[in-house]
């Protein structure tokens, strides 16, 4: 019997997942959270082989949660759920240690086929992100700036984005106002440019407001 956690704010999402989970005899459901700061106090105690985690769950950035479960849990597996199926996202989480990348789109036969690869020890990707995956690999492709930053940068980028202030991403992140804005001159400098309106302007043509990791 695989185990599966549900960790994902939206109701109507978590009601169709264990909809599914019921109607397959080797899934049973082992619990839900609609929070990350709920979702982490759980983890010591979790009896769950595989978690699908919201990418935009409310409280901390879902690439903290992903590294911090997989210090304390290391055997959990991770499948990420997301509305929003931008491949750089993707890879971010892989690397950090995510077991697969689905949409809320997907198909019930297509999430079951990834919570039961990941259950096996595998990764699950479609064959559209593994050639991503693969050119990411290749040193030679060219990269846009968002994609060379570190994840740090990066989620300072995506709450920019989100219109936050210095203090609210400070409260976020769990890090000082003043680390804020080393992170935000570092950003500006990397991405040429010299205002945060124009880092906004970046992240919104790029499509990254809606991928941001926590709400």
């Amino acid at each position: 019997m695989i185990r599966v956690f549900i960790a994902d704010d939206h109701a109507l999402i978590r009601e169709g997942l264990k909809r599914l989970l019921q109607s397959e005899p080797d899934l049973e459901l082992a619990g839900e959270s609609v929070t990350a700061d709920d979702l982490m106090g759980l983890v010591p105690t979790m009896n769950a082989d595989v978690l699908l985690l919201d990418l935009s769950m409310p409280g901390r950035p879902v690439l903290e949660v992903i590294q911090d479960i997989r210090a304390l849990r290391p055997l959990l597996r991770i499948l990420i759920l997301t509305a929003h199926p931008e491949d750089f996202v993707a890879i971010r989480m892989l690397r950090a240690g995510a077991s697969g990348y689905v949409t809320k789109e997907t198909a019930s036969e297509e999430l079951l086929k990834a919570i039961r690869k990941a259950a096996a020890g595998g990764r699950y990707v479609s064959s559209h992100l593994a050639d991503r995956l693969a050119e990411a690999l290749d040193e030679t492709t060219d990269k846009l700036p968002h994609e060379m930053l570190s994840d740090r940068e990066y989620q300072v980028l995506l709450l920019i984005a989100q219109g936050k202030t210095g203090p609210e991403i400070a409260g976020v992140l769990g890090i000082s106002p003043a680390t804020v804005n080393t992170y935000r001159a570092r950003l500006m400098e990397k991405m040429g440019v010299s205002s945060t309106s124009e880092l906004m302007s970046y992240a919104i043509g790029h499509g990254l407001t809606g991928s941001a990791p926590s709400s």
